[in-house]
């Protein structure tokens, strides 16, 4: 953890703060349907399956793999200068087809990163308040 960061953190609204406080007790969930049973990630108001308004957060496994990359060679923020070059995943968790998270990826640089890599969640605390779900090689 660092003392003071200038990275951007997030703010959670009614929509997103049962993801962040998941993951603030270092947890996974994601928004699932109770009428359809899909997971729904980024969280929204309503199912983009069926179109109901009774989502709930439900914890995951937190394993996945790498779907695609970027890698960040410049900082894209004076908070990350230390962090480049940066590998930011879209990893399709397990539990569903189609469920995708975005997130950097710790604990391998970008020479080792690859698509259908397996991977697990990782939660980084960047300060006293906020903590981040990142990605690691799986079972590293």
């Amino acid at each position: 953890m660092t003392p003071a960061t200038t990275r951007p953190v997030p703010f959670p609204d009614d929509v997103t703060e049962g993801f962040w406080d998941s993951i603030r007790a270092h947890t996974l969930s994601i928004q699932r349907c109770a009428r359809c049973s899909r997971f729904n990630h980024a969280p929204s108001l309503t199912c983009p399956a069926c179109g109901s308004e009774d989502l709930r957060y439900e914890p995951v496994s937190g394993r996945g793999t790498v779907h695609s990359y970027t890698v960040l060679e410049d900082p894209p923020g004076p908070g990350f200068a230390t962090l480049v070059p940066l590998v930011v995943v879209v990893v399709e968790l397990v539990e569903q087809t189609g469920l995708l998270m975005v997130a950097n990826l710790l604990g391998a640089g970008p020479a080792e990163v690859r698509i259908g890599a397996e991977v697990e969640v990782s939660f980084e605390e960047v300060s006293e308040d906020c903590v981040l779900p990142q990605f690691r090689p799986a079972g590293g």
